[in-house]
């Protein structure tokens, strides 16, 4: 599948969360983590898109570990080990147990740190993971613009 190409840079601020319109899946230790058609996704400039995952398509065991972290926009977010085929990989996966009302829909949804996992795809097409070691956008082919994330834009 060919996606439509986007500029990361026309993104949103704050974030923009959407449905992600095509079957977005995840794979770690040669069995399937998650696979949906029913993700949505978060866009906000300069940043790969974030997919979220809902949980009833998510057939890999998580594990919530201690820590959480703060979005401005989306709230406190809890972290997860991901266990899939014979292996744990260590708070590869979080959620928003209690998210802003603005991000409501996306309550124990799941998203995944692409780096992390053997391969994730978005409508068949692989990703790469956003720059950096904090955020979790998954990069495609299709997008254009400068995606925040390596040490030269640490503090856009």
């Amino acid at each position: 599948m060919e996606l439509p190409r986007e500029n990361v840079q026309d993104y949103p601020r704050p974030p923009r969360l959407e449905s992600a319109g095509v079957t977005v899946s995840c794979r770690l230790g040669g069995e399937i983590v998650a696979e949906s058609r029913d993700a949505l996704r978060v866009l906000e400039t300069h940043h790969a898109p974030t997919y979220y995952i809902p949980p009833e398509d998510i057939p890999a065991k998580l594990v919530e570990v201690p820590g959480s972290s703060w979005c401005e926009w989306k709230g406190r977010a809890r972290y997860f080990d991901v266990v899939a085929g014979g292996r744990r990989v260590e708070r590869a996966a979080w959620a928003y147990p209690k998210p802003t009302e603005r991000f409501a829909a996306l309550r124990d949804h799941i998203a995944f740190y692409p780096g992390l996992m053997d391969a994730c795809f978005v409508g068949g097409v692989q990703v790469t993971p956003q720059p950096g070691d904090f955020y979790g956008g998954w990069v495609t082919p299709n997008l254009d613009g400068i995606v925040k994330g390596d040490a030269a834009t640490r503090h856009w």
